[in-house]
């Protein structure tokens, strides 16, 4: 392991936070009120679950959100409680709500995205300053999604200065967000498999395809890329391999966060400069030990570390 690489400095972006709502609820039924069973508020949105899922593991990170109204106070409260350093800037208007519904009866799940605050240029550029100083030659985790009113390249922009100050950026995004970053070659893509299919146009039909197109994306100056693949595990290609890693079978609660612990595990790794194999254990690991938990809570660290050792990590010679 290299010790040098033990002491970069984490930053995780995250410029369109929320807080979660869940309810458990038996069944929706049309044009009628439903009891919920359980609830339950958390905060969320992609790089504060990255956030939160690194403070699990033990690592130094900090989180740049924007923060609005008495949304954002509330937010602020849950967060100082869940995250080791955050970096707020405050911005008129509200921080929106996120909802999930989970049906007992049918074991759907439902999900509504809110609508956060504007953002101004001088305001977003404030905040992607503050997160590259901090970043500096470490890691920059760029992911979730971004208000209406943020251009759809800011995070090719964010890339770039990373790479720039010297560090590594880690990209988990989708549609023309991760379309614009992998022109900026960040060093770490996580789509799952159905944004691949968005991004490249069509239908994948096994690994080897799957493989192929990840191929491509190296080709365009991404270093890994790591393709999620829900209960299957997921595919890490790297400049010299291709690997494998397969999920443990675990009792499914709610898919929430999963993809995000993939990435706060895979990050936690790499922060101590371990090997490829070990940051794609990781990653599955916290994925499946999130799926376990309610709603939109995620993985508990004592789950991580049963299931590190069920996870195999295979190479494939495609």
């Amino acid at each position: 392991m290299d010790n040098a690489f033990t002491k970069l400095p984490v930053a995780v972006l995250s410029l369109n936070p929320a807080v979660d709502i869940t309810y458990e609820i038996p069944q929706l039924i049309a044009d009628q009120k439903v009891h919920a069973l359980k609830s339950r508020y958390d905060p969320g949105g992609n790089g504060i679950n990255v956030g939160r899922g690194l403070k699990r593991l033990g690592v130094p990170a900090c989180t740049f959100c924007i923060v609005a109204g008495e949304i954002g106070r509330f937010l602020c409260h849950q967060l100082d409680a869940q995250l080791g350093q955050v970096s707020y800037l405050e911005v008129d208007g509200e921080t929106r709500i996120n909802g999930t519904i989970l049906e007992s009866v049918t074991g759907a799940q439902f999900e509504v995205s809110g609508v956060g605050p504007a953002v101004s240029t001088t305001q977003w550029q404030l905040l992607l300053n503050r997160f590259v100083t901090h970043c500096g030659d470490g890691l920059g985790i760029i992911t979730g999604s971004l208000q209406r009113s943020l251009p759809t390249d800011l995070y090719a922009e964010a890339v770039r200065r990373v790479r720039a100050a010297g560090g590594r950026a880690l990209i988990d995004s989708h549609d023309e967000l991760l379309r614009n970053a992998i022109d900026a070659q960040p060093f770490l893509i996580k789509p799952n498999r159905f944004e691949l299919e968005a991004l490249v146009g069509r239908s994948l039909m096994d690994e080897q395809d799957i493989v192929r197109e990840a191929r491509r994306l190296q080709e365009r100056g991404v270093t890994w890329v790591c393709i999620s693949l829900g209960s299957e595990g997921a595919l890490l290609v790297t400049s010299s391999s291709v690997l494998k890693g397969e999920a443990p079978p675990v009792p499914v609660a709610s898919t929430v966060g999963a993809g995000d612990s993939m990435v706060a595990g895979m990050a936690a790794l790499l922060a101590q400069g371990a090997s490829a194999e070990d940051a794609l254990r990781e990653g599955i690991a916290c994925s499946a030990a999130t799926v376990m938990q309610p709603g939109t809570e995620l993985f508990d660290k004592n789950t991580v570390d049963q299931l590190r050792e069920k996870v195999r990590v295979r190479s494939l010679s495609l």
